[in-house]
């Protein structure tokens, strides 16, 4: 069994979504120490301007070592501006009405509840519909696991019965030192790498790593298509024991 673990950001890329879709289970990593500023909190879509930032308000002041299951959302009237934002940039996008309505529909809900991983993991389910994604998803916190960094994520992949840890390319220096924690564990390792399909956008050049929702605004039920016609074969982690 093939499991992710990734912080469950805000209106993630086409990268997160492609690693969830060649994965049998999904861990959001809530459990992670929140980090202002990052995609935890914000992401990009593309406007006459070019890639600008959409950012959720949150509680942090004098919470600098709060999870992100913990973070409050800082402003309940957030979801009518990312909307009134949407609306704006996404009028003319092929696309934009079904899924506008869809986020009209849910986004209150996830606002109401208060909290930014309860929100991104909303965002996350609806857009990985649109994306054909029905790989199960599951909050770390529900799971429970010690350690850190490579033995906690190799505890969250035993925990759950997991013989393969699917992980970005960007994390391969630190997995190279924590290689042990999975290999201990009858754990392999793979890397995704992926090179950003080019579509067509509302406006030219065409500007990759937008949100993923960039591309379900433009191709509608056609994005999981778009987004799968640029997958690369995952590759084992190379950790040069050769013993």
């Amino acid at each position: 069994m093939r499991c992710m673990i990734s912080q469950p950001t805000f209106l993630p890329w086409l990268g997160w979504f492609d690693l969830a879709d060649q994965a049998d289970l999904v861990i959001l990593l809530d459990t992670v120490q929140f980090d202002k500023r990052s995609w935890q909190q914000r992401n990009r879509i593309r406007t006459p301007k070019g890639l600008e930032y959409v950012t959720v308000p949150v509680a942090s002041a004098g919470r600098f070592e709060q999870r992100i299951m913990d973070v409050e959302l800082a402003d309940p009237a957030f979801g009518k501006r990312l909307l009134r934002t949407l609306r704006a940039n996404y009028a003319r996008a092929p696309h934009f009405a079904p899924v506008m309505a869809e986020l009209e529909t849910v986004l209150p809900g996830l606002i109401a509840t208060g909290r930014l991983a309860a929100l991104n993991e909303g965002l996350i389910r609806l857009l990985a519909g649109w994306l054909s994604i029905d790989t199960p998803m599951r909050r770390a916190s529900e799971i429970g696991a010690d350690g850190r960094r490579g033995a906690h994520l190799a505890q969250l992949c035993k925990a759950v019965g997991a013989t393969t840890y699917l992980s970005t390319a960007g994390a391969e220096a630190y997995l190279r030192e924590d290689a042990a924690e999975f290999s201990d564990r009858g754990i392999s390792v793979q890397l995704h790498d992926y090179t950003h399909p080019e579509y067509s956008q509302l406006h030219a050049p065409f500007l990759p790593h937008a949100s993923a929702l960039d591309l379900v605004m433009m191709q509608g039920r056609d994005a999981g298509a778009v987004m799968r016609a640029a997958r690369r074969t995952l590759r084992p982690l190379e950790t040069g024991d050769t013993a």
